[in-house]
């Protein structure tokens, strides 16, 4: 009997141990799931707030590349044709069908989009569009290319080619349409791909393709500059997920990309002086290394390269052509433009040469801005511009007793 209060308090440690454990082992996974909870990323390609990619990603990239968009002369590349999941950078092609829609004036900035229920469903980065929500194209353009909006990118899809499908057709017939051999889309917005689906794939290469073609519209640029905007009329905030627009001087677009599995990704273009490059940089596993990685590259391709000026519009050319039966007897044409090629630093006067091509003589009258010749300029042999040449000033007939007497 007297071992009974020794059991007794043995049991009641025990038991009191038993509960602690319970307690320690329930808590756990609420302690996992909350912290989850709070990750910014539990968008899954939500491009703000995510600092890290997939712990397969160790290097700095997967592949990049750097192309100067005049001539598409590729300065640097890095596994530039191997596909890769480019997550948002999808929603260039997308950019790219709106803004040639916009020039050709099948499309208006002033149309009003309106949301269906499968784009207000959307998740990932957004502006939370309702069902029924109308905004104008340009509201929703500014969304799609600042804030990476994936409702709004479905919308507009919708409103140009009746639904997502039959514009990720179009997606895929203007990559073809540019060559871009690397590149496959299955949605219009790049979210990552549930079960049963592919993943949207391009390279470090065919997104340079496609930001070339980008460039060349305002509209874009002016859009993808953006550092901040308001939304819905002032309630929302749109803040750029491209920071190399606020940290890069120069800096004014274009797109960015993420999830999990695709890592960091972003096609940057800057420009300084007459000089536009654009880096592309894919699959990085943190994002200050994607944009720092990006903004590297740009330095060194400004550093090293230039838009070398070799005539201004209006300068005269050393060739003499001559006049026959006018009030001058020769002229010396001038260029209709500026040119300029893209050479390395300090191969200015290496490998450059201008090919004139001139009539002997042409006969008066010549109205000022007729083309007479053109000039072909060549870079290591091989041709870098092109650019006709025209008469500077008007020349009349000379006098009749001129001409009898030639005096």
């Amino acid at each position: 009997m007297d071992l009974w209060p020794a059991l007794t308090r043995y049991v009641r440690a025990v038991s009191i141990l038993t509960t602690l454990l319970a307690i320690a082992i329930l808590a756990a996974p609420a302690t996992v799931s909350a912290r989850r909870h709070r990750a910014p990323a539990a968008p899954s390609n939500s491009e703000e707030g995510a600092e890290t990619a997939g712990s397969a990603l160790t290097a700095p990239y997967t592949a990049a590349c750097v192309m100067e968009p005049t001539t598409g002369t590729i300065i640097f590349e890095a596994d530039a044709h191997k596909p890769w999941p480019t997550a948002s950078l999808t929603k260039m092609m997308l950019m790219l069908i709106v803004a040639e829609k916009l020039h050709d004036g099948s499309l208006k900035l002033s149309d009003q989009i309106t949301t269906s229920r499968k784009a207000a469903k959307m998740g990932g980065s957004q502006v939370y569009l309702a069902e029924g929500e109308t905004f104008a194209l340009e509201d929703m353009m500014q969304a799609i290319v600042v804030h990476s909006a994936n409702d709004a990118s479905v919308a507009v899809a919708e409103y140009i080619a009746g639904s997502t499908e039959a514009f990720v057709q179009m997606m895929n017939n203007r990559a073809a349409g540019l060559g871009m051999k690397d590149t496959h889309y299955y949605s219009v917005h790049g979210l990552p791909p549930g079960p049963g689906q592919q993943a949207d794939v391009s390279s470090a290469y065919d997104s340079a393709v496609l930001a070339r073609e980008l460039v060349k519209y305002p509209d874009i640029l002016r859009w993808s500059a953006i550092d901040t905007a308001r939304f819905r009329k002032g309630t929302f905030e749109l803040r750029n997920t491209n920071h190399l627009v606020r940290t890069f001087r120069g800096c004014d677009g274009l797109k960015t990309g993420f999830y999990y599995k695709a890592g960091f990704n972003v096609t940057a273009t800057a420009q300084r002086n007459d000089l536009r490059l654009i880096a592309v940089v894919l699959g990085s596993p943190r994002k200050a290394q994607n944009f720092g990685q990006a903004a590297t590259m740009l330095s060194q391709g400004f550093l090293n390269y230039q838009m070398y000026r070799v005539a201004r519009k209006g300068d005269r050319v050393a060739q003499k052509v001559a006049v026959t039966g006018g009030a001058a007897t020769e002229i010396k044409p001038a260029w209709n433009r500026d040119v300029a090629v893209f050479l390395k630093r300090g191969d200015e006067h290496r490998g450059l040469k201008i090919n004139f091509n001139l009539p002997g003589s042409i006969a008066a009258p010549v109205t000022a801005g007729d083309q007479i010749g053109s000039a072909e300029v060549l870079v290591d042999g091989k041709p870098a511009a092109k650019a006709p040449l025209v008469v500077p000033d008007s020349i009349p007939r000379a006098s009749l007793l001129r001409r009898l007497f030639g005096t």
